[in-house]
C-alpha cells in the first residue's frame, strides 16, 4: 500500500492535465477579449462609414 501511495505521489500525469486545462482556459479567455474588442470597433467603424456614405450628395 505504501508503495502504491509513493508511486501515486510521484506520478505527474495529473499535473500535466491541469496545466493543459489552465492553458486552454487562458487561450479561450484571450480569444473572448479579442472578439469583444474587434466586434465593438467594427460596429463603430461601420456606423462611421455608413454616415459618410449617407452624407454624400448625388449629382
Amino acid at each position: 500500500m505504501q508503495r502504491l501511495l509513493k508511486q501515486f505521489y510521484k506520478s505527474e500525469d495529473g499535473a500535466v492535465t491541469v496545466d493543459w486545462v489552465i492553458l486552454t482556459a487562458a487561450i479561450v479567455g484571450l480569444a473572448s477579449v479579442a472578439y469583444v474588442t474587434i466586434e465593438g470597433n467594427t460596429n463603430t467603424l461601420s456606423t462611421a462609414i455608413g454616415g459618410a456614405i449617407g452624407g454624400q450628395n448625388d449629382f
